[in-house]
């Protein structure tokens, strides 16, 4: 029994998807990034804890990692006598983000037509059974 090859037409590492980010593909991550995309003035810190729906100690965290990987400004400042926390997406960030993005609907497109286009298992070559 031989595995099924792939079609000649498909070039070498065709999913294999280089642009998917590690940092941004994290859930709490790809939270965080899409709430600063869309608030391009920033959020403070508890607005973001609330979108994101996520404790003060992780937030901080995986704040902590975006900063450190440049994609994330984060500004202590003073509201009504209160200490505040501000988050900005940077701009290197965002431009990273949306590229990520554009790469993960490429994800998406591909796994729709393929689900689309065939019965599963219907492709497999005699003498394949599942386990």
């Amino acid at each position: 029994m031989t595995p099924p090859k792939p079609k000649h037409d498909e070039p070498t590492g065709r999913y294999a998807y280089e642009g998917l980010e590690r940092i941004f593909h994290e859930k709490a991550r790809l939270g965080i990034m899409t709430s600063l995309v869309t608030h391009s003035r920033g959020l403070i810190f508890s607005d973001l804890k609330e979108l994101c729906q996520l404790t003060d100690g992780n937030l901080s965290r995986h704040l902590q990692i975006l900063h450190e990987a440049g994609f994330v400004e984060i500004w202590k400042g003073f509201h009504k006598n209160r200490p505040q926390t501000l988050c900005r997406v940077t701009d290197g960030g965002r431009r990273r983000f949306l590229e990520y993005i554009n790469v993960l609907e490429t994800v998406v497109q591909d796994a729709l037509k393929a689900a689309g286009s065939a019965a599963p298992n219907s492709n497999l070559a005699e003498g394949w059974s599942p386990v």
